[in-house]
């Protein structure tokens, strides 16, 4: 099994286990050892489809302003919540691969491997709510049939986008890219570094 197919049936799992309940406030239920890459996975996913779900609740037009900010303030939490977990996800590569010596002409990647599998998540995620769609039965045939075509299109970039992480993990192990571990440093939820929130000590 590669490591994407692993990673896809992981978030499937976790997508899964979130719409049992349908609730932001399920608690998590991390079937995974802590310390290992599949905890790390399952985590990453259930933080992403909470996430969705919070995004779909601020958007409703009647929400009461005070519910809407508590839902930002969610919101921006989870997306701290979400960077931590990818920095440790790329934390986790360096130290697998830091025995590998870097061929002389290795080149550096523009997307770390983490944030690849960021992304993958998430389209598990859109995939999943496409299907949800594409069987509506509330729905008209006309967006059943868009819906569809969207979802052909999601499924072709899950496999594009796991063929190249897949390939990118590969070229790490063989030395011919490498990768480093860079912070976000996302200074709005820094205290010492957001004007707003220093100013006002």
């Amino acid at each position: 099994m590669t490591f994407t197919e692993q990673a896809n049936k992981i978030f499937n799992q976790a997508i899964r286990d979130y719409h049992l309940t349908d609730s932001v406030d399920t608690p998590i239920k991390n079937p995974y050892d802590h310390d290992t890459i599949e905890y790390k996975l399952y985590m990453k996913c259930w933080i992403d489809v909470v996430q969705w779900h919070l995004e779909d609740l601020i958007r409703d037009p009647h929400i009461a302003p005070a519910d809407a900010l508590a839902l930002k303030r969610r919101i921006d939490h989870s997306n701290q919540d979400r960077t931590d977990l990818v920095e440790d996800i790329d934390s986790y590569f360096r130290q697998y691969f830091s025995e590998v010596k870097p061929q002389p002409d290795a080149r550096l990647n523009t997307e770390s491997p983490a944030w690849a599998v960021d992304r993958l998540s998430i389209l598990a995620l859109k995939i999943w709510h496409m299907q949800e769609q594409t069987e509506r039965q509330d729905a008209t045939d006309d967006h059943r049939r868009r819906c569809k075509a969207k979802l052909d299109v999601l499924l072709e970039q899950q496999a594009d986008l796991s063929t190249a992480i897949d390939q990118l993990l590969e070229d790490i192990e063989q030395g011919r890219k490498y990768m480093k571990v860079y912070r976000q440093m996302k200074m709005y939820n820094d205290a010492s570094t957001n004007p707003v929130l220093y100013k006002k000590r």
